[in-house]
């Protein structure tokens, strides 16, 4: 019974949300009014809109060209990052895993503080780096420094690191070369780290809002993590069902890859225990 209740509170914002989306401006008002300091007594919700409405719907989606672009945006910017570090988070991955080098420890330890640090850390010299090539005010710019995510390559790391050697000393007795042995054999048996990865990914790059609003001036750049703060109570309705708009590719994705998302939290919790 207990889990059942706090199952019932972690959903209950995703079902508040649902309703509103539904809901006329005055019904909402009247519904918050107490929070807003409008009225006494105290504001509740309701899960069903007496008075149901798709105006908010409508309005999103036929009168608003700038949740669009900002929403296609956040798909170039998303896609960027996660292609690059398929293309560079990969192979780094696949390195730290299964060769030994010298200062091997000592880079892993790195990418592990890399990856603990806030964002707030690496803002300053983020922003100088990108002034020095002229990149601010571009896509390019929110895009490059999360390229390079450690979070990723961590996550790589421990599924690469599952795969037994004796499965790569049979493909080089077979002459097989190492770039072969990573695209035939690692990627194929990786893949479920690969996915989990990406999965985490998106889901953190969907909805970045800092990166966005350092490096960004030109409100044609931004991403839809920006368009909702400036939506406000006069339009309570609308922001509501853009909040709910703006959610569910995150929802997709993760309900598409939840299954590859669990392997990645038990292999990182390996890690933690080891």
């Amino acid at each position: 019974m207990p889990l059942v209740v706090f199952a019932v509170l972690e959903v209950s914002p995703l079902l508040f949300l649902l309703a509103g989306a539904f809901m006329g401006d005055s019904e909402i008002m009247s519904l918050i009014a107490p929070v807003l300091g409008k009225e006494e007594g105290y504001a509740f919700w309701r899960l069903i809109p007496r008075y149901p409405t798709g105006k908010n719907l409508v309005q999103l989606l036929l009168d608003s060209p700038e949740f669009f672009q900002m929403f296609w945006n956040s798909v170039k910017i998303t896609g960027g990052i996660l292609a690059g570090q398929l293309i560079f988070g990969m192979p780094a991955a696949w390195g730290m895993a299964r060769y030994s080098f010298r200062a091997k420890k000592a880079l892993y330890m790195l990418y592990i503080i890399m990856m603990m640090m806030p964002f707030q850390v690496t803002m300053l010299s983020q922003y100088l780096v990108l002034d020095k090539l002229h990149l601010l005010d571009t896509s390019a710019a929110v895009i490059l420094p999360g390229m390079f995510s450690t979070f990723s390559v961590f996550i790589m790391y421990r599924f690469f690191c599952g795969i037994p050697e004796s499965v790569l000393e049979a493909a080089r007795i077979d002459g097989a070369g190492e770039w072969r042995i990573f695209l035939r054999i690692g990627m194929p048996l990786g893949v479920s780290g690969i996915i989990s990865a990406l999965v985490l990914s998106f889901l953190e790059c969907w909805s970045m809002i800092e990166q966005s609003m350092t490096f960004l001036e030109t409100k044609s750049l931004w991403p839809l993590s920006l368009f909702m703060p400036e939506i406000n109570s006069s339009n309570a309705g609308f922001s509501l069902c853009s909040s709910l708009m703006a959610l569910l590719p995150a929802i997709f994705v993760f309900m598409a890859g939840q299954d590859y998302l669990e392997q990645g939290i038990a292999y990182s919790a390996k890690e933690g225990y080891h």
